[in-house]
């Protein structure tokens, strides 16, 4: 009898973040992890732990986050039917879009190379983008912003856009893109890096919105990364208008 060998797969989840306390397993919480853990434990008939590519806070949204969890090749025979299992067992604002083979020490969050993310903003009251964009009163200068946003780019150290007492060895990030777009309805902010401090897009993007609308010259959001004092940096936005978008990994084909 050939014993059953155990298995390294990735799950590929996007998840409305809305009615949940952020990714990670909280104490007094629903989280997303918690939804996914126990769909896993019904479907497989055991505990089952996930390691995900990062936490999200409360109300920030997925279109793409890695997962990672062991289970013996018996117990999934069929990727693509576990996958639709699962998704059956997961509530509709959590979906699973595919699972993946990867190697026995692969891991979701250490491996990771690349992260994205979104921040959406309207103008207009608008029913449907409720807990998906921010609405602001005031359009700022998009122009000035992206002039600001170019200061972002490179290897910084970025203490400034950073909750303080994170248990961190570094935060020195290599932000790779940060600009602003324009759409039908308002703006979205792309921002591309290596990884991300807690809370770092959102001050990012309050500290943009200083220079588009209290006319804060570019420079500024410079003078701020140079002070590396959170205190120096703009409100934090807030979570709901926040998506993870896409996340990077050398041996994974992110095209399917």
């Amino acid at each position: 009898m050939v014993k059953d060998t155990l298995q390294r797969f990735f799950l590929e989840i996007a998840y409305d973040g809305t009615a949940y306390h952020g990714w990670q397993i909280q104490n007094n919480a629903i989280s997303v992890q918690q939804r996914l853990n126990d769909a896993l434990q019904t479907l497989l008939r055991e505990p089952i732990e996930t390691t995900g590519a990062g936490r999200t806070d409360t109300g920030v949204h997925a279109k793409q986050l890695y997962v990672h969890m062991d289970a013996f090749e018996q117990q999934i025979k069929n990727r693509e039917r576990f996958v639709h299992s699962l998704n059956s067992l997961l509530p509709p604002d959590i979906s699973v879009k595919r699972m993946i083979n990867v190697h026995r020490e692969a891991h979701a969050r250490f491996d990771a190379t690349e992260r994205s993310y979104e921040y959406h903003i309207h103008f207009s009251k608008d029913p449907f983008l409720i807990h998906r964009s921010w609405q602001l009163r005031d359009q700022p200068q998009v122009d000035r912003m992206n002039k600001a946003a170019e200061f972002l780019l490179g290897t910084q150290d970025f203490s400034c856009f950073s909750k303080s007492n994170t248990q961190v060895f570094t935060n020195i990030c290599t932000v790779t893109q940060a600009l602003w777009e324009k759409t039908d309805v308002g703006y979205i902010f792309h921002i591309t890096a290596d990884r991300f401090l807690r809370n770092m897009v959102r001050a990012t993007v309050g500290t943009l919105l200083e220079i588009g609308i209290k006319n804060k010259p570019p420079e500024f959001i410079n003078e701020v990364i140079i002070s590396k004092n959170r205190a120096n940096a703009g409100t934090s936005v807030p979570a709901h208008a926040l998506y993870l978008t896409r996340v990077v990994y050398p041996y994974i084909n992110d095209k399917h």
